[in-house]
């Protein structure tokens, strides 16, 4: 058995098995993918990688099957392994690229077992009885056991919560994350949080809560991981880049493709290399614009297009990003009370209110170069029917 440490969780042992795998190119590839995305133009420190993530969820998992008695040393194995590799699917940036394969591959990132069947990878499963099928289940939660990777509160979120905070820098991503592995337990082959767990799965929501428009949706980040979203689609749409590569590709070799673009792709690119992002035309919450602005989420080229006809610039100096309806899924997390369960959000008046304020933290943004940025924003606020916000700020544009 051999250790390695670790920033958030101390020292890591590895067994042979998940020593191998990691030497695989598959895991080796995800120390070349960001944690998270482009936030480090926002946040220097923000250089983490996906392979260290893998670790610290590999890590919590083990920690929660070896307080569970019915859990069977050949489960705890394969939910181990499935910890390692539940990110093995993630493209170049993380999840700035994820819309994209899904759109062009029909294949999310928990989409795996192709993956997992193929190369040395392939062959380290297979010497070690291991299907992949079962481990892209348990990977994708639809396994009971894989509910402790995939589910409403899991050990995903927990590392991501704290590490995200740690390199950051910022200081909202405290999560009492061991307690919380202490007080969950299967209970009718759900998985549960104890009435000892209620106040650490409070602080995990909370601590999501003021990540998400402090980091997660840092309108900075939004901006530069829109920018170079369309940059990969532009190479996609002029045939330089097959969409089902990007699986296979780390960081640096897509950015260094943009970058080689003779075109819109390499203007993107070079903007992003030098940090001269387009600006906030628009930045308006559902309190300005309504929830029906969410429909044009699948027309936001028609609608670029309208805007930028308007002012009379191109297209591609108008871009639209409307994130999607804002859902916080660990509220439907089960807790146990006296015998009974309960959602979270039942069990927790914090909880409770967080579900209403979450839609606070939605913002959509039009983006365009900055010489043009006072036309497009009477152009897009004409075009959305901007109401004028009563509010005086937002909790998301106190960072920044």
């Amino acid at each position: 058995m051999k250790v390695i440490r670790d920033p958030i969780h101390g020292y890591i042992e590895l067994d042979p098995l998940t020593l191998s795998i990691i030497d695989s190119p598959q895991l080796q590839r995800l120390r070349r993918i960001s944690q998270l995305g482009l936030s480090n133009l926002v946040y220097p420190g923000a250089n983490h990688s996906r392979f260290e993530h893998c670790l610290g969820v590999m890590h919590l998992a083990t920690m929660l099957t070896e307080k569970i008695d019915s859990v069977s040393e050949d489960e705890k194995l394969e939910l181990r392994v499935a910890a390692l590799l539940h990110d093995v699917g993630h493209g170049p940036y993380s999840h700035v690229t994820e819309n994209l394969t899904k759109h062009y591959t029909r294949k999310k990132h928990e989409d795996v077992k192709e993956i997992l069947k193929k190369g040395e990878l392939g062959e380290i499963l297979t010497d070690n009885g291991l299907n992949p099928s079962v481990i892209e289940e348990h990977i994708q939660g639809k396994t009971d056991l894989g509910k402790i990777l995939n589910s409403e509160i899991d050990v995903d979120r927990m590392d991501y919560l704290v590490r995200d905070s740690h390199y950051t820098g910022v200081a909202f991503g405290i999560v009492d994350h061991v307690r919380l592995i202490n007080e969950m337990q299967f209970y009718e082959n759900k998985l549960v949080v104890t009435s000892g767990g209620v106040k650490a799965a409070e602080s995990l929501l909370v601590s999501r809560f003021l990540m998400h428009p402090s980091v997660y949706y840092h309108h900075v980040s939004r901006i530069a991981e829109t920018m170079f979203t369309r940059a990969v689609d532009d190479l996609i749409q002029k045939g330089t880049l097959n969409p089902f590569e990007l699986r296979k590709m780390d960081d640096s070799r897509i950015l260094e493709m943009i970058r080689n673009d003779n075109g819109y792709a390499g203007e993107l690119a070079e903007r992003l290399d030098n940090r001269k992002l387009y600006k906030r035309a628009l930045y308006a919450g559902f309190d300005e614009v309504g929830k029906g602005i969410l429909k044009h989420r699948k027309n936001i080229k028609r609608v670029e297009a309208e805007i930028a006809e308007d002012v009379g610039i191109e297209p591609e100096c108008v871009l639209i990003d409307i994130p999607k309806n804002p859902e916080i899924a660990e509220m439907k997390a089960l807790v146990k009370l006296n015998n009974r369960m309960l959602r979270l959000d039942e069990a927790s008046n914090v909880v409770a209110t967080l579900e209403h304020a979450h839609c606070d933290n939605w913002m959509m943004g039009v983006y365009t170069p900055k010489e043009y940025r006072e036309d497009v924003s009477k152009a897009a606020r004409k075009f959305f029917d901007v109401k004028r916000s009563t509010k005086q700020f937002r909790l998301n544009e106190i960072e920044g």
